[in-house]
């Protein structure tokens, strides 16, 4: 990456990126009209010097800014509700969405509900349900990411768990993009190590299942197949070296690159994500980085020769679908993750739930082969035993 990190652009929404940059939060808040904002992030963060700075900076400008932290890390509807019962209570004029994937979701379905008399449910991404929304009542949102793995800073929906059904929805309407996000690489500095290997492993995991999924989007696989080469390059180094701002941005922009790029479509990593997150409450980087070898090898003859051209991309030697399948599971082990699923509590009798309600999940219609009930039983037995077939 070029020495100078800072930059500004308006793709797929205005992205203000550097380091130091979240001294620009209350420029945004101005921006958008909050005078009042209400600023939705986890508990963990909420503990932060990078929480209390952001609150300082709007203070001096003089921009008071409630905090709703009671957003669990696969934020369900309840949290919700309560983020929507606070910002009513606050008299809030705005969503600041601060934290990971779980804070972002959380607050961006919190602006969306703040002017809804419908609920939540009502709005999961299917079909045409996003025309229920009435879109003059959805909150304005800045987005401001402190991991750089999911990208929902510049995404269009948010995945809630829906713990009645035990399932997790993908709710989604335009307007829930941010309107500004803030991308400040020194708010990633204090993630362990772990965290940042499996948030990397999740850009990873959307660069490459855009890649991989069907349809022509040439615009989503340039944008993937350069967020898969940062990973290649600093994935490592950032876990490494947790000080490296070159090695945060990277990252930060591989994040965004994959939410970006995945309106083309995700895959069946993802089906199994959101599977055993809502039943096990795994993380969603880490799960998503245990199934990836066994989900490309499942759609091998779907997606050979795309990870062939990938692989003469990063430079690799031989550059086949093995040798990007070599790289994944080199990669795999030097951050320490996990090659099977029974690591993460998934054991055979979870099989039989767990393979029809992944058919179900909106990622498998976009993934390179089509995917039934037997096909995802196969890869979660492959998965819990280690069997890369």
């Amino acid at each position: 990456m070029s020495a100078n990190l800072q930059a500004s652009w308006n793709y797929p929404t205005p992205v203000h990126f550097g380091p130091g940059r979240i001294r620009e939060l209350p420029d945004a808040c101005k921006e958008l009209g909050m005078g009042n904002p209400l600023l939705v992030t986890d508990p963990g963060i909420a503990q932060l010097p990078i929480l209390e700075a952001a609150l300082e900076a709007n203070q001096l400008a003089n921009i008071p800014t409630g905090v709703f932290s009671d957003v669990q890390a696969n934020p369900n509807g309840q949290n919700v509700e309560q983020g929507v019962a606070a910002y009513r209570a606050g008299q809030h004029d705005g969503v600041i969405a601060f934290g990971g994937g779980s804070g972002i979701d959380a607050a961006k379905a919190i602006a969306l509900m703040v002017g809804q008399d419908r609920p939540l449910w009502d709005f999961e991404d299917v079909g045409s349900n996003w025309k229920r929304v009435n879109a003059k009542g959805v909150a304005p949102i800045i987005g401001v990411p402190t991991t750089s793995g999911t990208g929902s800073e510049v995404g269009r929906a948010s995945v809630i768990l829906d713990e009645a059904a035990g399932v997790k929805r993908i709710i989604f309407h335009p307007t829930m993009l941010p309107s500004r996000v803030i991308c400040d690489p020194e708010l990633t500095v204090g993630l362990p190590a772990h965290i940042t290997a499996a948030v990397g492993m999740d850009a990873l995991s959307h660069n490459l299942e855009a890649i991989c999924a069907p349809g022509n989007h040439p615009m989503a696989d340039g944008i993937a197949a350069e967020g898969i080469r940062l990973v290649s390059e600093f994935l490592v180094r950032a876990v490494r070296y947790p000080d490296d701002i070159e090695a945060r941005s990277a990252m930060m922009s591989a994040s965004l690159m994959g939410a970006t790029a995945f309106q083309k479509g995700l895959g069946a990593m993802h089906s199994m994500a959101h599977v055993i997150g809502a039943q096990l409450h795994a993380h969603h980087g880490l799960i998503n980085a245990v199934v990836m070898p066994y989900v490309l090898c499942a759609n091998r003859t779907a997606v050979a020769e795309k990870l062939t051209r990938l692989s003469r991309y990063l430079d690799l030697p031989d550059p086949s679908f093995m040798a990007f399948l070599d790289w994944v599971l080199a990669l795999r082990n030097e951050l320490g993750i996990p090659h099977t699923l029974d690591a993460l509590g998934v054991q055979p009798e979870h099989i039989a739930d767990f393979a029809p309600a992944a058919v179900l999940d909106p990622s498998t219609g976009t993934n390179p082969l089509p995917f039934g009930a037997a096909e995802f039983s196969d890869l979660f037995s492959n998965a819990i035993d280690g069997s890369l077939t």
